[in-house]
């Protein structure tokens, strides 16, 4: 966008630069017409031939100045049109400049917040881990750095839901017969299984 907007700006001052161009060669043919004009007007030529040249060079300068002046009010339009442009493309510019700055901040308080989270949940799991075996935990952190951070999952049904496969029944009978404080593995994705009154053992 920033660079539309520097495009359209240097076609705008391109444009003002063609158009002051034009002011003056307008006006400079007004000015000799106006010289013309008064020399005729003086009466100090007496002779037909000169008098009847100076008519004919005042027609060819007020078609000469016809032609400019249309030419000047084109190139006046097309700045008009540049200015536009320049000031469409400037606010579109400074729209998407406070959205950005809006999703930055909106990012960042989404961040802080994920950063909360996470100390809280790290305080918890910190708090949690005081109580487990330091080779079960050791285990599972080793199960979740292999799996994409999940190391324990909960036995559905018959179904780890770690990688939502149905265990073989021969599975569940052994788990079903396992004592209360084994620890049950997945055998297709070998995480940790979490027993649940849903377990179905």
């Amino acid at each position: 966008m920033r660079d539309e907007v520097v495009a359209a700006e240097t076609i705008a001052s391109d444009l003002l630069r063609e158009q002051a161009k034009a002011d003056l060669d307008v006006e400079q043919v007004r000015e000799r017409a106006r010289r013309d004009r008064d020399l005729m007007d003086s009466g100090s030529i007496g002779d037909p031939k000169q008098l009847q040249s100076l008519q004919h060079e005042l027609e060819s300068l007020a078609r000469r100045q016809s032609d400019l002046e249309d030419i000047e009010l084109e190139i006046m339009e097309r700045v008009e049109g540049a200015k536009a442009a320049v000031v469409q493309l400037t606010g579109e510019r400074t729209e998407m400049e406070a959205q950005r700055a809006a999703l930055a901040a909106s990012v960042a308080e989404q961040l802080a917040e994920v950063e909360a989270e996470r100390a809280v949940v790290a305080a918890e799991r910190s708090g949690l881990a005081t109580g487990i075996p330091a080779d079960l935990l050791g285990l599972y952190d080793r199960i979740r750095a292999d799996q994409g951070g999940v190391g324990a999952a909960p036995l559905h049904r018959g179904r780890c839901e770690g990688c939502r496969l149905q265990l073989p029944p021969t599975d569940i009978e052994a788990m079903r017969a396992a004592a209360p404080d084994a620890v049950l593995r997945c055998e297709e994705c070998r995480r940790i299984l979490v027993r649940t009154p849903e377990s179905g053992l």
